[in-house]
């Protein structure tokens, strides 16, 4: 294991079994991705008399240049009731392996690509006053993303039209984009195009 690793453990006793898996799941995503950055997981128990539900409370962030962070989060109650901590691990490492991945991928297509198809979604709302907006990827799916994904401080910038590429990970309510970064400006189509909306 090369990349250093931030493991801590709240509400109970370190667990060398729990940190000799992570290592393991660690290691295999350094195979993926060599240049990880950091990985920092949180491992929380919350409430002691947790009478349903996953009791665990689980947060995994794995950093990768460049300016690209993986963020995974399993909270009690998300997971079947009961469910073991090694799997809750397993369920957050394999998320991140699935994301890994498709950093990987669009990386590998973005050296072929011309600056034109780097654009992953478009704009398709944006609240500029409540400060979020919502992202229409190639494939037809809506992406939430709030201004401070927006690198640059271009959130001000963006308009319904606006091409992006961005990092989706798993937020409270479902996927969400994280560093959001302006590939294509549209002038006079911006606002005119109402099948987004």
């Amino acid at each position: 294991m090369q990349v250093p690793l931030e493991l801590t453990f709240r509400g109970f006793e370190k667990d060398t079994k729990v940190e000799e898996y992570i290592i393991k799941k660690l290691d295999k995503l350094e195979r993926i991705s060599e240049d990880i950055i950091s990985c920092r997981v949180v491992i929380e128990k919350p409430q002691e008399h947790q009478k349903s539900g996953n009791p665990y409370r689980l947060r995994l962030n794995i950093r990768v240049p460049p300016e690209k962070e993986i963020v995974i989060s399993r909270d009690p109650g998300d997971l079947e009731m009961h469910k073991q901590l090694m799997s809750v691990v397993k369920d957050a490492f394999d998320a991140a392996t699935r994301q890994l991945k498709e950093i990987k991928e669009r990386r590998r297509a973005e050296v072929k690509a011309h600056p034109v198809q780097q654009t992953d979604a478009i704009v398709s709302k944006i609240f500029k006053d409540e400060g979020y907006g919502f992202l229409k990827t190639l494939d037809n799916r809506d992406i939430y993303f709030h201004e401070n994904a927006v690198l640059g401080n271009d959130f001000d910038r963006l308009e319904v039209g606006t091409g992006v590429r961005f990092v989706e990970t798993d937020g409270d309510k479902g996927p969400q984009a994280t560093t959001v970064q302006i590939v294509d400006k549209p002038g006079a189509r911006s606002g005119s195009d109402s099948s987004l909306e």
